[in-house]
């Protein structure tokens, strides 16, 4: 037998199959890569960017004003306990009214907890929680009497529901 008589020939329905394959791979990928981001982060970063545009100068004068009254807050989560407190630039307490947390991932929405915290006998204000291992944004906004909320926010490692 002749070498030539063994090889086979590469027809138009051999380059279709290539063709199907190679499409058919990329479009796989693209759709397991888009069920897979859809479910994980929707995206949203506000609601009205119009809005957030117009609110931005407001609240940068507020966070001028806000670090010009040289207080420290402190913040502390620990395996069943998040507290925070603030202190004036005396290193005394800051009475707080109201304290709200809103604890996030920074990539998705379904892990996301609010909370209201109370005042504790130390002087802070507290809420028992456990939060996973990981990263997580924890949002305070604590009426201090001023005419705006005090708002800090902070980005955060959790390991053995420990703030690192």
């Amino acid at each position: 037998m002749n070498k030539a008589q063994h090889q086979r020939e590469f027809t138009g329905r051999h380059m279709l199959l290539v063709m199907f394959g190679f499409f058919g791979v990329i479009i796989a990928v693209n759709v397991t890569m888009a069920v897979l981001a859809s479910r994980s982060w929707t995206g949203l970063v506000v609601g009205n960017t119009y809005v957030a545009s117009q609110e931005f100068n407001e609240r940068t004068d507020r966070g001028r004003r806000q670090q010009a009254l040289g207080w420290q807050a402190a913040l502390a989560v620990e395996p069943t306990r998040l507290s925070y407190s603030l202190t004036d630039a005396k290193g005394e307490l800051v009475p707080l009214e109201r304290v709200e947390v809103l604890l996030h991932r920074p990539v998705s929405g379904h892990e996301d907890t609010d909370l209201i915290l109370q005042p504790a006998a130390d002087g802070a204000h507290a809420a028992d929680i456990s939060l996973e291992d990981g990263t997580w944004i924890v949002e305070v906004e604590a009426d201090a009497g001023l005419e705006f909320p005090y708002r800090d926010v902070r980005r955060i490692q959790v390991r053995d529901g420990v703030m690192r």
